[in-house]
């Protein structure tokens, strides 16, 4: 009987919600639910404000008048608009260039309120930390969090002695606004991230790639095969992916790397399947994906996904085994063993594009499912080979 893929849930969220960094896991759960691209645009439009509202400025008496001031302020300027590219493209951003977003712009809010002619005007420009910590506490560590909050509590405290010399009140009840922001920002953000929780634990959803988990595939094919929805669709397809030099990708890149290969293929599986295809990151480099077709020709589908995987930012490639089989005797067999046996055809048809050089498919057509996939390799009258 097939191996069922356990996860500890609770140590995944533990880390993600309270220490390590869960930017992959966020970002997997956007995309699971489409917002990803929304998301992209969103964040785009926040760092691009954040350099260009200070230019506004400029125009402004209270805005900066000496002219450092006016060159930092174009500075910070051109630097978020060109950050803000980094989130335009059609790729979602790594890690290092999402940590390196947080660490200009802390940098950019704090120059840009502290040159301000009013040092009014600066205290309210100091609120723009909050969408800072919006950010930081949806997708990175709670220490991250606390270098911004140490930077924006230093340049807050230059403010307030400023402010105060003239109207210690203001500058008490301005600062007491902005903590009290901040605060209300990052409890609000923490808690979507806890009520996320139950939802990835109960759910379907593997964490890091957003596709479903090995027994929730197995679920939906039985549901697939239960259903027969479509009365045109006669074949049954499952493909089954296999990342090729995964261990040498980990080797070269770390466990990060092997991280952001993994996002990136279920990303481009999610992005060229049907919407109704059933999608899984079942291992470590191993993806499957069944959906079913009028014809047994699956070579359209299986092109698109090669070509999405050569596109991704690492240049990916994969070995590819590819199953098909008529819907109608399925019927009469048990979902989950029907699945053991093509998904085993699969991987030993894997195993021979591997053997052949990697980046290659394999296609295996109206297997004979009644004999032990183990003891019978595919055989090219059983099947098609490219």
């Amino acid at each position: 009987m097939r191996e069922r893929l356990r996860f500890s849930w609770l140590g995944a969220v533990g880390a993600a919600l309270w220490g390590a960094d869960h930017y992959y896991w966020f970002t997997a759960i956007l995309a699971a639910r489409g917002m990803q691209t929304a998301t992209c645009r969103l964040v785009a439009l926040c760092i691009a404000s954040l350099g260009l509202l200070p230019l506004g400025l400029l125009a402004s008496p209270a805005g900066p008048q000496t002219s450092t001031g006016r060159i930092a302020t174009v500075v910070i300027a051109l630097s978020c608009c060109a950050l803000a590219t980094l989130w335009l493209r059609a790729h979602w951003p790594t890690r290092a260039q999402s940590l390196l977003c947080v660490l200009v712009a802390s940098a950019a809010i704090g120059v840009s309120i502290l040159i301000q002619t009013n040092p009014v005007v600066g205290l309210t420009g100091a609120a723009n930390y909050a969408v800072l910590t919006a950010f930081v506490v949806s997708f990175h560590t709670p220490r991250l969090l606390t270098a911004v909050w140490s930077v924006g509590a230093v340049t807050l405290g230059v403010l307030i002695v400023h402010v105060a010399a003239d109207d210690l009140a203001l500058a008490v009840c301005a600062a007491g606004i902005i903590v009290l922001l901040n605060v209300f920002v990052a409890f609000a953000c923490r808690a979507m991230l806890v009520l996320i929780q139950p939802d990835t634990h109960h759910g379907d959803i593997e964490q890091l790639t957003g596709l479903l988990h090995r027994d929730a595939f197995y679920q939906a094919v039985a549901t697939l095969l239960a259903s027969r929805s479509r009365s045109d669709d006669r074949y049954l397809v499952v493909v089954a992916v296999n990342i090729d030099s995964f261990s040498l990708l980990l080797g070269l890149s770390g466990a990060s790397g092997g991280n952001r290969a993994r996002v990136s293929v279920g990303q481009a599986l999610r992005e060229v399947v049907r919407h109704n295809a059933i999608v899984a990151h079942v291992s470590d480099h191993d993806f499957l994906v069944a959906d079913t077709f009028t014809t047994a020709d699956a070579s359209p589908l299986v092109e698109r996904i090669r070509g999405a995987i050569s596109v991704t930012p690492q240049r990916l490639t994969a070995s590819i085994g590819v199953v098909c089989t008529p819907l109608p005797p399925l019927a009469a067999e048990p979902p989950d063993d029907v699945l053991d046996k093509l998904i085993a055809i699969a991987n030993q048809a894997i195993e021979q594009a591997r053997m052949a050089g990697g980046n290659q498919v394999r296609y295996v057509l109206r297997p004979t499912l009644d004999e032990d996939p183990d003891d019978d390799e595919p055989q090219p009258d059983n099947g098609r080979i490219a």
